[in-house]
């Protein structure tokens, strides 16, 4: 059996102290395992999710030449959009069948970290999308900071102790399109939706999909697919996340597989958010996660250090 538990996240945030403890747990312990959990009560209702995927398809509708307008060079695919085929999984010489537009931080408090962060690219055409994934951006982090709460509970330390670093962090909102292949047979045989790879970031909250094909590798080293129940989050740990706890917690390797060839004609849409700190976080390994059985593994290191090291293998950034 593969660990992929349903959690409430209202039990946390306004739970007694034996749900919350529960809740902090029962994610704990999960993302131990497998690294990988579905929440329900997130904040997002469902007319918002649907009005996201409406934005989102009308966005990657649009035709080519008007999405590359928005493609900014230099920026590592960091804002904007980001053609067809650009990005990598690390370990993989063909690129993903894929396309993205990706929102960052909006400070609106005097946190000098504004002057750090390049400005989001709203589209024209579409103003919608731009109110749309705004409120997504910020309903998001709202859950994976108290997400956050409930894993430094877990992890023995205080609360709070994520709350500096991801107040005004460096996270991102990806919305997806895996594009329709007219023609399978010309695709390189490694060709797939998006390679294995594991997450850069602390932890990614999901909001579901238009259409199957995200499987975990379980440490049995065999794939499990993971499916959401209508609305729910799937929220898995990203590479900082491990590196912070020496392995503790899991960066469980994902893809998204092709489906069958004749739904190869036919597009997919997801939208995860990228938790990520300020780039000043230390990752260094965290002393509670360090004892004789389990000595420490990683260099010292900080998030800033870390994402730009990452980009530069998937790609993005030269």
């Amino acid at each position: 059996m593969v660990n992929i538990p349903r959690l409430d996240l209202n039990l946390y945030i306004n739970g007694n102290a034996k749900q919350r403890k529960q809740f902090s747990d029962d994610i704990g312990n999960a993302f131990n395992q497998t690294g990988f959990v579905t929440i329900t009560n997130h904040g997002l209702d469902k007319d918002l999710i649907d009005k996201l995927y409406e934005d989102v398809k009308a966005l990657f509708a649009l035709p080519d030449a008007v999405k590359l307008k928005y493609e900014i060079p230099g920026l590592a695919g960091q804002r904007g959009y980001t053609g067809k085929e650009k990005e990598t999984a690390k370990g993989f010489k063909t690129p993903d069948l894929k396309e993205f537009w990706q929102i960052g931080q909006t400070v609106t408090d005097d946190d000098p970290i504004r002057n750090d962060y390049p400005d989001n690219v709203l589209i024209k055409e579409l103003p919608s999308f731009n109110a749309t994934t705004f409120q997504i951006y910020e309903n998001l982090e709202f859950a994976g900071i108290h997400l956050l709460k409930a894993i430094a509970v877990y992890l023995g330390l205080p609360e709070n102790y994520f709350d500096t670093n991801v107040h005004n962090g460096n996270s991102i909102l990806r919305t997806l399109h895996y594009f329709p292949i007219k023609d399978p047979d010309l695709l390189p045989e490694d060709a797939v939706r998006a390679g294995a790879h594991e997450d850069i970031n602390l932890i990614t909250l999901l909001i579901g999909a238009s259409a199957d094909g995200l499987e975990v590798l379980t440490r049995e080293n065999k794939w499990f697919p993971v499916k959401a129940y209508g609305e729910d989050l799937v929220v898995n740990v990203g590479d900082m996340l491990q590196r912070l706890t020496n392995n503790k917690l899991k960066s469980t390797t994902h893809r998204v597989v092709n489906p069958t060839r004749e739904l190869m004609g036919y597009s997919r849409y997801s939208v995860p958010f990228f938790l990520h700190p300020k780039s000043t976080m230390d990752l260094t390994c965290l002393t509670e996660c360090i004892d004789d059985n389990h000595p420490k593994l990683y260099d010292d290191i900080t998030a800033g250090e870390y994402l730009d090291e990452r980009l530069r293998e998937i790609g993005l950034k030269k």
